[in-house]
């Protein structure tokens, strides 16, 4: 159907839409196309740039995975070789040369001369190593020894000797002495003997005493210099 406006042209102006409204509506549609781009290159664009950046460093820590495993077995490698090496310097601290002691038992033994100060000889030395952390010992030294005299005194005597020997180093002070008189036997060369107990116990190692730094002095007026 064909519809024909006869109104005159100042009433037809009055439907045209204004300058003003399609300003408004042209401002409008450039700023939501300007926001939807915006958004466009923030979803797109930074997403892309975020993904890129992660890819580097991704690579970068593909590269050097090699590399961190490798120091992670140096680590391991080296904890295991410091204990190994903390558990021979605690057996060597502890670890005491018996060849040393004897040659040092046996110089005391001959220091006594041909009876003069004393004569003893002994059986049956044995060592027996075994930590004992209540008494504070690594083990024990024992042995039968003899005396050939008469006199408590020579016994006495090598004992005093023995004790302040190098032999005593690393030892616990020994007992006081005591033994057994045999009974006389004129056909025996010495004819009486003192049997008596002869017994060292090993001590532990001593602990280095970790030596405090002294403190400052203050002066008259109380400060420190």
């Amino acid at each position: 159907m064909i519809t024909i406006n006869l109104l005159p042209d100042e009433y037809k102006k009055s439907k045209r839409s204004s300058l003003k409204a399609l300003a408004a509506v042209a401002a409008f549609v450039a700023i939501d196309g300007t926001l939807v781009a915006w958004w466009a290159w923030t979803a797109f664009g930074v997403q892309a740039e975020v993904e890129s950046r992660l890819a580097v460093l991704q690579s970068d820590v593909d590269a050097q995975k090699p590399q961190v495993e490798y120091y992670r077995a140096l680590e391991k490698e080296n904890k295991e070789f410091l204990s190994r090496e903390s558990t021979l310097s605690e057996i060597t601290t502890m670890r005491i040369s018996w060849t040393e002691k004897l040659d040092q038992f046996v110089d005391v033994v001959n220091r006594g001369g041909d009876g003069e100060k004393y004569l003893v000889w002994f059986d049956d030395l044995n060592v027996v190593q075994r930590v004992d952390a209540k008494a504070g010992t690594l083990g024990t030294l024992r042995a039968d020894g003899y005396s050939g005299s008469a006199s408590i005194t020579h016994m006495a005597n090598f004992l005093d000797d023995l004790a302040q020997s190098d032999f005593a180093k690393g030892f616990l002070p020994p007992k006081p002495p005591q033994g057994k008189l045999s009974d006389t036997d004129p056909e025996r060369v010495p004819a009486e003997v003192w049997s008596f107990p002869l017994e060292f116990q090993i001590k532990t190692p001593e602990k280095k005493e970790v030596k405090s730094a002294p403190k400052p002095k203050k002066n008259a007026k109380g400060a420190k210099s």
